[in-house]
Parts: C-alpha cells; structure tokens; sequence
C-alpha cells in the first residue's frame, strides 16, 4: 500500500511538472494563436515612447515594438502605461511585455523575468547653466522633479535626502516642469535634457553630471523561456543588423553603446 501511494505521489509529481513547463512555455504559443502581441509602453517618455502632433504614438520604444511584432508576424497592441504602471500592467496579463526605457534591476527582477540588455539608459541631473551643480551633495536643500518610481526617483533619493525631490506621474510632466521653471533641477536621461534646452533656450538647460547608466532590458512574465528564447534572438539580430541602433540613433541622437551591442554576440 505504501509502495502505491509512493508511486502514485511519484506520478502526480511528474504529471504536475509536465503541466508546469506546458503552462510555461504556452505564452509564445498563445500571443501567436492570437496573432496579436500586447506591449506596455509609457507614452509620457520622450524620447522613449510619446504622443505626436497627429495624436499617434512615436518613440523608440515605440518603433522597436513594432519592429519586434512585424519580424514575430503578429499585430501590435500598445499597452499605454505610466511610468508606474508597466510592471503592473504586465503582471496582471494586461500586457505579453514591457518594451518601455525599463532598466534591469534586481528589485524588478524579482517580480519579473529580463531578456538580455537591447540598450542603455544614463540618469542624470540637468538645470541651467547658471546654476554651480557637480555632484549628488549639490542638490540637498533644492527641489528636484524626477519621475514617480523611476531609478531618478530612487537614486536621488537615496544620494541626496535632504533634496526636496518633486514627484511626478510621468516623465513628460517631469520634462515641463523643468523646461517652464517649476523646478530649476530635473533627474531624468541626458536625450531628454537636452530636449529640454531645445523647448526653452532662455534657460540654458544642460546636462550637469550623470549619476548612473543602466542596461534596458524587455520585461516579461516569469518562467516563460520560449517566449524568452525568442525574444533574446530577436535582439541579438536587431542588434547585429543595426536596426536597433537606427531606432536608437533616430531618437536619441547619440548611438547604442558598445558595450551593449557586443555584449549580445
């Protein structure tokens, strides 16, 4: 009897893990059965992910998902999140990805699986030209606007906390509160800085110092390798084919960095 129950436990066990890697290997194999791929993306990022004069959405997030839904063969839909809200977005299976300037952290790695980096993303700190900035200690005592729970947000927190740090949801907010004087200091990316120069040349906005550079990586589910299989390959070739690179050129003005594109051979 005991010899049964320990083989029938043994068999339950084997069904249970072939079930397991059945459901988990499914995702790829149901965005195709539905010939449509889900991606959140925040459109309030420029140069990432916004919305154009003509109401559509634009960015290189933006044109690296549906670089990523054309060579897959399915339809795009974009998931339009908050800064805040990709993750979420994602986990609750409102999206199959985040495409989505989301940099790979151990945090975030906790909740949600990484493909290999397809680019880089520096934070840095940008104000006027008349203002003496250096370093983190530069900005205690100021206010600073930075992005709700982007890495801005944290790193600012954390290197300067005695800086008056001014949230807001997204980063185009981030970005007007900066360029129309609400705040005289903003943590964001350096494309974005200068685009801020570009929006009200009387500031003199420019880039002070750069705090940090992290690797951008597609979020997805956990344990879900042939959709993780898929999507690496997908990089590894748009990177190599400088397709990626053109996005990025397109958008940002400066090219992926080396490191990145060599290290996806």
């Amino acid at each position: 009897m005991k010899l049964n129950k320990t083989l029938l436990g043994a068999a339950m066990a084997v069904c249970m893990g072939v079930m397991s890697s059945t459901a988990a290997a499914d995702a790829l194999a149901d965005i195709r059965a539905a010939n449509k791929i889900r991606v959140a993306i925040d459109l309030g990022a420029p140069f990432y992910g916004y919305i154009d004069e003509k109401m559509q959405p634009v960015g290189s997030d933006v044109e690296a998902a549906k670089l990523l839904a054309e060579d897959l063969g399915v339809e795009l839909e974009i998931v339009q999140s908050t800064n805040s809200a990709r993750i979420p977005n994602l986990l609750s299976n409102k999206a199959d990805l985040v495409i989505s300037s989301l940099s790979i952290t151990p945090e975030r790695a906790k909740a949600v699986d990484f493909s290999i980096p397809y680019g880089a993303i520096q934070a840095a700190v940008g104000a006027p030209k008349s203002l003496d900035i250096k370093g983190m200690d530069d900005l205690n005592g100021k206010a600073v606007a930075v992005t709700r729970g982007g890495p801005q947000d944290k790193l600012v927190s954390a290197g300067a906390p005695q800086a008056k740090v001014v949230r807001f949801d997204d980063e185009a907010a981030s970005i007007t509160a900066a360029a129309t004087g609400q705040t005289e200091i903003v943590a964001i990316t350096p494309p974005i800085i200068n685009a801020i120069a570009k929006r009200n040349p009387a500031r003199e906005f420019e880039v002070k110092f750069v705090i940090q550079s992290y690797e951008l990586g597609i979020a997805m589910r956990k344990n879900e390798p042939e959709l993780m299989a898929w999507v690496n390959d997908w990089i590894r070739s748009n990177l190599k084919n400088g397709k990626l690179n053109d996005i990025h050129l397109k958008y940002a003005g400066v090219p992926i960095p080396e490191e990145i594109i060599n290290g996806a051979n």
